[in-house]
């Protein structure tokens, strides 16, 4: 039990933390077009998010894929802009029906991103052979999932409170954070070290 918290809260604190606002900004871009009554198809969203982190983390292990950190430090910014940009083109739209699989196989793709992100981390802390790593791996992802849902909750309150009490329309709101998104995500593109050579 104590193997298991201990992978447990690493998936918690690789979501919530200050450096990981990356991986937050891209939480929130996903849930702010939502609200509670769409609860099974965001549960849907972040769960794919999960699977695609673990199959990344999966690939590194058993040593199927390897990719340059400066490559994937560059793809992850740009996932979280393509997920703003694909919210202020979409915001108020009510015929969205026909692109939601298309966001299931991007939010699941955006996953593998993502989980590679951390994958040379996480290879480097687990101890032992490529197996043992299996179970380790499916309590660190269960940390990933809570904590994804923390944050998807947190960001459904505030945009509840914004849309009831100061009167936001659901348009507006997915428009301005939104923005505020790609306004963060912007300079971390340009500032990225792949430009350099």
């Amino acid at each position: 039990m104590s193997e298991f918290l201990i992978y447990f809260q690493l998936g918690l604190k690789h979501i919530l933390n200050v450096y990981s606002y990356d991986h937050l900004l891209f939480l929130i871009g996903l849930a702010i077009p939502f609200s509670f009554k769409d609860w099974q198809r965001i549960l849907l969203l972040v769960t794919l998010f999960t699977i695609g982190h673990s199959m990344a983390l999966l690939l590194v292990i058993f040593g199927i894929i390897a990719i340059k950190v400066s490559v994937v430090e560059m793809l992850i910014p740009i996932t979280i802009l393509i997920v703003a940009l694909f919210n202020l083109f979409t915001a108020g739209k009510t015929n969205k029906k026909e692109s939601i699989n298309l966001v299931f196989f991007v939010t699941l793709f955006f996953g593998i991103i993502h989980g590679l992100g951390f994958s040379s981390y996480f290879k480097a802390i687990l101890p032992g052979g490529t197996v043992s790593k299996l179970l380790p791996l499916a309590e660190f992802s269960l940390g990933i999932e809570a904590a994804q849902l923390v944050i998807i909750v947190v960001t459904l309150i505030i945009s509840y409170i914004v849309q009831t009490v100061f009167r936001f329309s659901k348009r507006d709101w997915t428009l301005v954070m939104s923005s505020f998104i790609i306004g963060v995500v912007i300079p971390l593109i340009v500032a990225n070290k792949i430009w350099l050579r």
